[in-house]
């Protein structure tokens, strides 16, 4: 300490402080070192087990678990069956395994944390009788005698008597042996542990020491010898197999006995858990317990059995048999106690900041949440108001109404799905009359999106079909805004769309094909819903989706034109609408269109030339199956090329399946509607009387003409004619307009703005 504080004082002229710096040091080290002497651990209680017999219906029999063959029988455990009758001796007895294990389980050995690194404490289990080495402690070392334990390992001493009766005039030899044991499980020996595996092990276990089952610590008594014993009277030592770690020879003591006056053994087993050995005493029943060991070896059961773990008897017969009894058992354990739960520091630990999380989470919900339904609300209201002040108003429904309508909105009862929306097919009261009785069929769009680009395409659709009253297009009947749940219900086309009986295929298989004169109607009809729209209403009204599956058709089969999600309606002394981006299908959208993103009637009567050539080829617009010819118009054209225009009529209607001055007037009207050049192509107007007769179709070059772009005349593009829109288009993997091209594939993407007239094309 001087030397020290020498030191820190700094050579021979000594500061005045280092007296006092040399005592801080001196009252630091005592105190670390009074911190580090921390007290033993606790001696261990001890568990004690005492049957000096095994009658019939005791204790034992509650508080032991035998095996199927094991039982008690004549105050002793038959660790394997006994049987009075000699004519079932082989039968009963030959080729089994049992055992008895005490039903509790025991913590043999347990890791010690820093924290409980600790002095040993005093022996729990007392020292065998006749001196021998001290007994288990309640921490073991790391068998070296460390003060620092760092596993802990129980003591035990355990004393029994035992019966091994040779039956000579049904087995030569005796066999197998009997063992007390320390194993894993209570389940009973392993399936084929009989003969020379004691009921311990068997030939798959055997080579796996490394298995849960194979973990297992015996001491076994060797009534016949196999290839790996010395001898067949034997005692050994087993860890994890049935060839013993250490032997001993039982000279003078034969283990199995065919005399009638039985010879019967104690055995005392004695096991020290801070010195890591096991002792094994052996002499006939009666004679106090020999001063030294018959058998006696190192053993550290945390290597070799798991933690907790049960302790009895295991035995086991061949071809060769013998009863193996055990007449009296005692133990004594040291029973290690349970880990302190520390559940509430855990509690607290971890609720605590999880309530904290928890509760701001559900804090930054609920106010979302309520933002959220200010702002549903006030869409609701705005929505209200404008629906309000609509001319000629549709009906308001209840949503509750609409829910029972379509059973909940069911899945069966689903017409179309696209990205903004799902239509089902509902029943609801007549509402034509109050007072009269009965219900209608009615098509109810469940709009998806609930944002404010949702609400106004729900607007733009309401605003545009509920003001157009005509035979051939679908009528809006009512609507329903509640908990963001928008609705528009529509009339029921019972006979679905025109693409499902067209393109017949998949769940549209059933639907009838249709026959010349229904094509031929559709298409006039078509045409007169169009010319609707374009030139006989207040305002003008581009659709901008004419296609099949937006054409339905009623019970009678007459055509309606549907799908006004993406329609605009332009005010008066304007021709055109320019968007940011393209509308329509793939297939329909004009070339100009395509190009200048400028949309007017020339671009819906090319879509309609495009849906002609579909009703009177039945081929889809975009023909997938000849990439030499994509496109359907194309390939028209080809025909009239070659002089064979009729031949591009649908297979299926047959030589005589269609009129062939018709089917010529329509694919030429729909070659003149699809030119490439808006200024060759007719009026709706115009159509109308090809369709009647009462103009002759229009002359089509025999070749496709070429694009031109500008278009004649030049492309005019008023920044007035411009709608900024930022939607997400559905079908088309997202933009940024509602105005986007859609592909027509197998379910276009037109679906999504109104599957109540697509049903899924």
């Amino acid at each position: 300490m001087v030397a020290l504080a020498s030191a820190i004082g700094g050579g021979r002229s000594r500061s005045p402080l280092s007296p006092l710096l040399g005592c801080l040091l001196a009252v630091s080290f005592l105190f670390a070192a009074a911190c580090a002497a921390e007290p033993p651990l606790p001696a261990l209680d001890v568990a004690t087990y005492n049957y000096t017999s095994f009658p019939d219906g005791g204790n034992s029999q509650a508080e032991l678990a035998f095996s199927s063959v094991a039982r008690i029988y004549q105050g002793a455990l038959q660790v394997t069956p006994d049987t009075g009758n000699i004519g079932s001796y082989l039968d009963v007895m030959a080729n089994k395994s049992g055992s008895v294990l005490l039903d509790r389980r025991f913590t043999l050995w347990r890791r010690l944390d820093d924290a409980n690194k600790r002095q040993p404490a005093a022996a729990a289990v007392p020292p065998p009788r006749g001196g021998g080495s001290s007994n288990g402690t309640a921490a073991a070392g790391n068998g070296t005698g460390s003060s620092t334990p760092l596993v802990q390992v129980v003591s035990f001493n355990t004393t029994f008597s035992i019966n091994v009766f040779h039956l000579p005039d049904s087995s030569p030899l005796p066999g197998e042996g009997l063992a007390f044991a320390i194993v894993p499980s209570r389940d009973g020996p392993p399936p084929g542990s009989h003969g020379g595996f004691l009921g311990l092990t068997n030939a798959t276990l055997q080579g796996t020491p490394a298995a849960a089952a194979s973990r297992f610590v015996a001491v076994e008594f060797d009534t016949l010898k196999q290839d790996y014993d010395p001898n067949d009277n034997h005692v050994g030592l087993n860890v994890g197999s049935v060839v013993s770690t250490k032997t001993a020879n039982l000279t003078g003591f034969p283990l199995a006995t065919n005399k009638t006056t039985a010879k019967n053994y104690t055995i005392w087993i004695h096991y020290d858990g801070v010195g890591r050995r096991i002792s094994v005493y052996f002499d006939v029943r009666g004679n106090p317990r020999p001063a030294a060991p018959v058998l006696e070896s190192e053993l550290d059961l945390s290597e070799h059995v798991p933690e907790q773990g049960y302790l009895g008897f295991a035995a086991s017969t061949g071809t060769n048999f013998e009863l193996n009894c055990v007449l009296d058992w005692s133990l004594e354990i040291e029973v290690i106690p349970e880990k302190k739960s520390n559940t509430w520091l855990i509690i607290v630990a971890v609720v605590v900041p999880v309530g904290v999380a928890a509760v701001a989470v559900a804090a930054f919900f609920l106010a979302r949440s309520i933002r959220a339904r200010r702002n549903m609300e006030r869409r609701q209201e705005r929505l209200g108001h404008q629906l309000s002040n609509l001319p000629g108003m549709p009906r308001v429904f209840e949503y509750e109404k609409l829910k029972k309508a379509t059973r909940n909105f069911d899945e069966k009862l689903q017409l179309g799905k696209g990205g903004y929306g799902v239509v089902y097919r509902g029943t609801i009261p007549a509402i034509d009359d109050p007072r009269t009785e009965g219900t209608m069929e009615v098509a109810v769009k469940r709009f998806i999106r609930d944002d404010s680009r949702g609400v106004s395409d729900f607007l733009a659709e309401v605003q545009i079909i509920n003001r157009l009253r005509h035979k051939n297009i679908v009528p809006l009947i009512g609507w329903c805004y509640k908990k963001g749940q928008l609705l528009l219900v529509y009339e029921y086309m019972p006979n679905g769309s025109l693409d499902q009986h067209l393109f017949r295929r998949g769940v549209h298989e059933q639907r009838p094909f249709l026959s010349w004169e229904s094509r031929y109607a559709i298409v006039r009809d078509v045409a007169a819903g169009l010319h609707y729209v374009h030139h006989e209403y207040t305002h003008m009204v581009l659709h901008r989706d004419i296609k099949a599956s937006n054409v339905l058709l009623d019970g009678s089969f007459r055509a309606r034109l549907g799908d006004f999600g993406l329609a605009r309606v332009l005010d008066h002394g304007r021709n055109s609408f320019t968007d940011l981006n393209v509308a329509g299908t793939h297939g329909f959208i004009a070339p100009e269109y395509s190009v200048g993103h400028k949309a007017s009637r020339q671009t819906d009567v090319f879509a309609f030339g495009a849906l002609v050539l579909e009703v009177v080829t039945g081929q889809y617009a975009l023909r997938g199956e000849d990439p030499r010819c994509p496109l359907l118009t194309d390939w028209v054209w080809q025909m009239h090329g070659r002089g064979a225009l009729l031949g591009a009529v649908d297979q299926g209607l047959g030589t005589a399946g269609f009129d062939g001055d018709e089917a010529g007037r329509l694919l030429l009207l729909a070659l003149a509607c699809s030119s490439p050049n808006p200024g060759d192509r007719p009026t709706m107007a115009e159509v109308l009387q090809v369709l009647d007769k009462a103009s002759p179709p229009p002359e089509v070059p025999p070749f496709k003409p070429q694009f031109v772009w500008p278009p004649e005349g030049g492309a005019h593009f008023d920044l007035s004619d411009i709608e900024m829109t930022g939607a997400t288009t559905s079908g088309n993997g997202g933009g940024s307009s509602t105005a986007m091209a859609t592909q027509d594939t197998a379910h276009s993407s037109s679906e999504g703005y109104f599957p109540v007239l697509s049903s899924g094309r």
